[in-house]
């Protein structure tokens, strides 16, 4: 159900303003449900603030501030049982840049890093931005939902490997990962001595209610002691653009050989961004919940026209607002090479698997609204019927 309170439904012209997302098909009848921003505005509480902020006319530099840092430490707390100390707190403008960083002070040039594949392309092109050498394992559809093949992830591991790169909840497949697969996770880490770093940007975006997202790092303290988690309010509440995300490093020496990597290279948090995440976490959960339920009822939508779309499959995401779709059965019937270039030609542009290591594979983002989504859906389905 739409809250009344937030309109989740209103189609916002994005076509007249720069946009990453709309104007890679300017002048084209294609809608866009590729890149990871939804289509809705920003909840009231944040546009709020920054209304106010920008008032005040004067940008200067700035550090994070204490009822910022309050606001994410209570957010943590309140939303996935966390207590963390506001030291461990290393404030990023994006978690891309948060896990390039975590290779660059995983061992030596040559040294390996660890992920499990499909995922966010990013994880596959940072290892070599510093010299690292990347180690794949492959997520294995199990029972309907995509699962670690725990053999097959200590085949991968070596000698050489130094970091484990996890993303949970996961982008592109939409799990988040249980009380047990976190703990085999963390006996791993430890057994091989690594250093793990954990995007978690889509924590606040679990939509089964029975599969709450626990953060590595809260497993116990000498997993804290191994693993950068990193977090945004980016995603949840849609400000992706304006640049605010943090890392936490419970241990004190990780904490400044990351800060040191950072020297003259990261720069400062936009304070919009700082003034944004504020607002976000303190004021901003109504809006959340809300989205969550709307989300529910996209998710709902995808599954139900997925399945009628003849060689196509996909699995329930139980976090996110992606969704991950098996196009080979498709591919082979009709010959096509490309999924996502045969869907953008029938007027829908999605996120190719490739990128993400899984050739075959699109991924379709649904949170926009409801019209948006519906029309997109039909178009696909009159592809797939011609």
């Amino acid at each position: 159900m739409n809250d009344a309170a937030f309109d989740f439904d209103r189609l916002i012209d994005r076509r007249s303003l720069p946009s990453e997302k709309w104007g890679r098909y300017a002048g084209r009848d294609v809608l866009p449900l590729w890149v990871a921003d939804m289509d809705f505005a920003a909840p009231p509480a944040v546009l709020d603030a920054l209304h106010r902020r920008i008032d005040h006319g004067v940008f200067g530099y700035t550090d994070a501030w204490p009822s910022l840092i309050d606001a994410v430490t209570e957010g943590l707390q309140r939303d996935h049982g966390w207590t963390i100390d506001p030291d461990w707190l290393v404030w990023l403008p994006g978690v891309v840049a948060g896990f390039n960083l975590a290779c660059a002070i995983a061992g030596e040039p040559g040294d390996g890093v660890l992920t499990a594949t499909p995922v966010y392309p990013p994880f596959l092109t940072a290892p070599a931005n510093t010299g690292r050498v990347l180690q794949r394992v492959e997520l294995v559809l199990r029972d309907g939902r995509w699962q670690w093949d725990w053999d097959a992830l200590e085949a991968a591991c070596t000698p050489s490997t130094r970091l484990l790169l996890l993303c949970n909840p996961h982008n592109p497949v939409g799990r988040v990962f249980d009380a047990d697969e976190l703990q085999r996770l963390a006996d791993f880490a430890a057994r091989h001595d690594l250093l793990v770093c954990s995007d978690e940007i889509h924590c606040g975006l679990v939509l089964d209610a029975d599969r709450p997202q626990r953060p590595l790092a809260a497993l116990d303290e000498a997993t804290a002691r191994r693993t950068i988690t990193l977090m945004a309010p980016s995603k949840t509440w849609n400000i992706p653009a304006l640049y605010c995300a943090f890392a936490i490093i419970p241990d004190p020496a990780l904490r400044r050989r990351y800060r040191h990597a950072m020297r003259g290279v990261v720069p400062h948090v936009n304070v919009l961004g700082m003034v944004a995440a504020e607002a976000a976490y303190r004021d901003g959960d109504a809006w959340r919940q809300a989205l969550l339920d709307y989300l529910r009822g996209n998710r709902e939508r995808v599954l139900e026209a997925v399945a009628a779309m003849p060689g196509l499959e996909t699995t329930r995401p139980e976090a996110t607002y992606l969704a991950w779709i098996d196009c080979r059965a498709m591919m082979a019937a009709r010959g096509v090479a490309d999924p996502a270039a045969f869907f953008e030609a029938a007027g829908v542009g999605l996120s190719d698997g490739a990128a993400f290591g899984a050739p075959g594979f699109v991924r379709l983002n649904f949170g926009c609204p409801r019209a948006t989504l519906d029309e997109a859906l039909a178009r696909m389905g009159r592809a797939l019927a011609e």
